[in-house]
């Protein structure tokens, strides 16, 4: 097994994957914008400005990535110069997905995707629905550290929320071991979950009394406007809309690949307490 660069390696799921990677000894490399705070083998990458790309890719075989479509061409082009022999890419089961709010950010993973197919390269694309870890970006921390008051939008939206742990260990498995190229795998947590059940459970890992205030579809979009951009606001309200009431699909594809099953919703509150606390 040569060596492995993981890009985004200072995010929640690149974190987890060098993490992984380190445990089984793995040759690695680390890239990131900001080196000198990941350690190790690391390098500066920018994968928007690909000038920077070939230094992070010498001498590497497998790459875990993580890209936006502005970033993927300069990659791939880099990718193929240094010789890569496999792309496990980070990417989302918004690809297949009929929800029509979803649309752009279906489109922004299809179009890497569909790029990365068309060079030739082998890869493995690993699509979650629900980061656990998303509900940090909406504002429940702060909500839940203040007051305990969870002021929020459809409280009986189900979610297949993914402890990001686990997206890490396909991952590394992809990395690792063969017969994974040209496979794109659906990654859920072993549960549909509301969101109300998700606070309960915050509340219970943190040991504090918590409340659901809901809000209106109107009142979360103003309270989310500073928070995303427009599209991304409509994206994510809309989902909850659809799947209110709805259980989400789960799929055995971590304990298949992994041989262990996913965690849970409560273990990833118990290992997320520090965030809410």
């Amino acid at each position: 097994m040569g060596k492995i660069l993981v890009t985004g390696a200072s995010g929640q799921v690149g974190r987890r994957v060098v993490e992984q990677l380190g445990a089984v000894h793995a040759d690695l490399r680390v890239s990131g914008r900001d080196p000198a705070a990941l350690g190790g083998d690391a390098v500066y990458a920018d994968l928007t400005r690909p000038e920077t790309l070939p230094a992070a890719l010498a001498g590497v075989s497998k790459v875990f990535l993580y890209t936006m479509p502005t970033g993927i061409d300069g990659f791939l082009g880099a990718a193929a110069e240094a010789g890569i022999e496999q792309i496990v890419l980070l990417s989302s089961q918004t690809v297949v997905d009929a929800i029509p709010q979803r649309r752009p950010i279906a489109e922004m993973h299809r179009v890497v995707e569909e790029a990365i197919a068309a060079s030739g390269i082998p890869y493995t694309f690993l699509r979650p629905e629900n980061f656990a870890t998303n509900i940090l970006m909406w504002g429940w921390p702060e909500m839940i550290r203040a007051d305990g008051v969870l002021r929020f939008p459809y409280p009986e939206s189900h979610s297949d929320a993914i402890h990001e742990a686990d997206i890490a260990a396909v991952a590394v498995a992809a990395l690792t071991e063969p017969g994974h190229e040209g496979r794109s795998y659906f990654l859920t947590g072993p549960e549909s979950i509301t969101q109300r059940e998700q606070l309960e459970i915050i509340g219970e890992a943190v040991g504090k009394p918590v409340r659901y205030e809901e809000l209106t579809d109107a009142e979360a979009r103003e309270a989310l406007r500073p928070i995303v951009p427009e599209w991304v606001m409509d994206a994510v309200v809309g989902y909850w809309a659809h799947t209110d009431g709805v259980p989400a699909p789960i799929t055995d594809e971590v304990l298949r690949i992994t041989g262990v099953p996913p965690r849970s919703f409560k273990q990833w509150a118990v290992d997320h307490v520090a965030d809410f606390s």
